[in-house]
């Protein structure tokens, strides 16, 4: 492991590996090691990449894309900032399009944790929580130029999406964009993140089908996608009623 000499604005380490498992899981190694809040763990490949899934493997090639994870230390769990996930989309979303202008007001959030660039995703995110620890993982396809014939039609990377070659080494000035919008984001002055948010959010004012609940439920909804609450929940009108229902739990079918 050495470190990556890239600004990060937590004033916190950036550690770089070649090849790791999961980002995640040496995150948790720097934490139970005491490492500072905002330390960041990133990889040039990882093996066994998850999403909100277990079993969803992320496929990735070595060194185009961008597997990363931030620790976050709170007092408490209740002090970790609310609608984390979503937060860090929109994040995501200006760095990316700071990055590749080009690319400017076409970064989607898709409730509750992906990057969309026009109908295909382009990275993703997966929060977890212990106690007042927080840690975020964010994969982020950043210079692929093709991808495997059963992800061609519903993935995409910034290099294909914005029309323009990325080198390997420009990952890491992604990534320093990416940790300035995520500090600026959860820790900066209060801002209307629900509304910045919601004017990102995929499918918004459009026909839905909502899968409710844990990761492969087969309880749908179908209806029209009215919003973000406050709390970070979406909200569905369904078909046949008049008021907005909130759910906490679940994803869009979109493919």
């Amino acid at each position: 492991m050495r470190s990556l000499a890239i600004c990060n604005p937590f004033d916190a380490p950036v550690f770089y590996e070649e090849t790791v498992g999961s980002t995640m899981d040496i995150a948790r190694v720097l934490a139970d090691r005491g490492e500072a809040h905002g330390t960041v763990i990133a990889a040039g490949f990882q093996e066994a990449g998850r999403g909100r899934m277990r079993e969803r493997a992320w496929n990735m090639e070595r060194e185009t894309s961008l597997p990363f994870t931030v620790l976050l230390r709170y007092p408490c769990i209740e002090a970790i900032p609310s609608a984390l996930s979503l937060r860090t989309g929109l994040a995501l979303a200006l760095a990316i399009e700071d990055f590749a202008p080009v690319l400017a007001g076409m970064v989607m959030i898709k409730w509750p944790n992906d990057i969309m660039i026009g109908e295909k995703k382009a990275a993703g995110i997966l929060t977890e929580a212990s106690g007042g620890l927080a840690f975020i993982g964010i994969g982020v396809n950043v210079a692929q130029t093709e991808f495997p014939a059963f992800l061609s039609g519903k993935a995409t990377s910034v290099a294909l999406a914005a029309g323009i070659p990325i080198a390997h080494d420009g990952r890491f000035s992604l990534l320093e964009k990416i940790l300035a919008c995520l500090r600026g984001e959860i820790e900066g002055p209060a801002a209307d993140w629900q509304g910045r948010l919601e004017r990102r959010l995929y499918k918004r004012g459009e026909a839905v089908c909502f899968a409710e609940g844990a990761a492969g439920s087969q309880r749908l909804v179908e209806g029209r996608l009215a919003g973000i609450g406050p709390l970070g929940e979406l909200l569905i009108t369904p078909n046949g009623e008049n008021r907005e229902r909130s759910f906490v739990t679940g994803e869009l079918r979109v493919y």
